[in-house]
């Protein structure tokens, strides 16, 4: 089975729904259709070697699960197939009578706290990682080793590069030698002349590590030098990740998170707040809200209208009274998988003894 076979032949499809941003009433004119459904595998397939989980458009904005594996979601609480399960009857294309069996009674259980709100939560510290981007950009020249080097001066220090210029020195014309039980620490030998015998302090630009040379006996050092490895690497790691997420970011949407001037990305914390408020309605109420009560204050996150630490902080204070609800509430621990196979398997038993010849 391949998305264009399901398109082809609908007789496999038992489930169509329109869903994200229309089915929560969240759309704005420029949202996509998404599309979500279910399908079952022809006979032949699913008892032999073609079993197919799920299938998707190109642009993955249109994805079919296998009757199996939307039960087997379901029983994990997944939040896009809680939301398929529990769609507005609005943004419902077709359902096979036989759908009528999967009921959000039969799948919620306390797994939401974890699956909605774990998932928010992990989009929180996303948004956070995107604040730090955008108020601390790295300046695309990189860094050296040379520059978490500092020298021993008085009762302080000064960096390598300006101790270096005040003398004069290249520290191509540098050698170092380690200094015992001195972490990082390194003495640091100059010597003038045609003749290079010391292999200078890095070996080029791009050095992870300080290059040691062979120090003739008599030398005596002309400093002590300190090398702030951790910060170093910190700093490689920062830099590679804010030029990767550079040149990957979608321009549009981050021109518009610039344009509204909180340091979010707007669409990803609505989505976040939509999850924290479901995960808790779960809870108290036990039931999806697909269609969202709480669309202006969602819209009004969308717009822009929230500083970020005020949103970072209503979040963490929704957190923690989901995970007081999630307590207390009657919800069983997890789903019965006995009960929902049976399901499954009447199911589909029944689908194929509706069309019991190959498809």
């Amino acid at each position: 089975m391949n998305y264009q076979r399901l398109r082809d032949n609908r007789d496999c499809l038992l489930l169509e729904a329109v869903s994200g941003s229309r089915a929560y009433g969240l759309a704005t004119p420029e949202s996509d259709t998404d599309l979500r459904g279910v399908f079952i595998l022809p006979k032949r397939e699913f008892y032999g070697f073609g079993y197919t989980e799920q299938v998707s458009n190109p642009s993955q904005d249109e994805t079919y699960y296998e009757l199996k594996r939307y039960a087997e979601l379901l029983c994990r609480n997944n939040p896009n197939l809680l939301e398929l399960l529990a769609t507005p009857s609005d943004c419902l294309r077709y359902r096979h009578p036989l759908m009528e069996r999967f009921t959000p009674e039969l799948f919620l259980s306390k797994l939401c706290e974890q699956s909605f709100a774990g998932y928010a939560q992990s989009q929180i510290r996303k948004a956070r990682g995107l604040n730090k981007k955008i108020v601390r950009p790295i300046e695309p020249g990189r860094k050296s080793l040379l520059d978490f080097c500092h020298m021993a001066e008085g009762q302080g220090s000064v960096p390598l590069l300006e101790w270096l210029e005040r003398r004069g020195w290249r520290q191509e014309d540098c050698g170092l030698a380690a200094i015992p039980h001195f972490r990082d620490g390194y003495a640091l030998f100059h010597e003038d002349g045609p003749e290079r015998r010391f292999r200078g302090i890095v070996s080029g630009p791009e050095a992870q590590e300080v290059s040691l040379s062979s120090i003739p006996k008599a030398s005596n050092p002309a400093g002590l030098l300190h090398v702030n490895k951790d910060g170093y690497s910190a700093y490689c790691r920062e830099y590679r990740e804010y030029w990767d997420w550079v040149a990957k970011r979608n321009e549009a949407r981050y021109r518009g998170t610039l344009e509204h001037g909180k340091h979010y990305d707007a669409k990803n914390m609505m989505h976040t707040f939509r999850l924290l408020h479901m995960a808790l309605e779960i809870a108290t109420e036990g039931r999806v809200n697909v269609r969202r009560p709480d669309r202006e204050f969602l819209l009004a996150i969308r717009r822009g209208e929230f500083d970020y630490d005020e949103l970072v902080r209503r979040a963490d204070d929704k957190l923690a009274e989901i995970h007081a609800a999630y307590a207390v509430c009657p919800l069983p621990a997890q789903p019965d998988a006995a009960v929902v196979e049976a399901v499954l398997v009447e199911v589909r038993e029944a689908v194929y003894a509706a069309s019991p010849g190959p498809r």
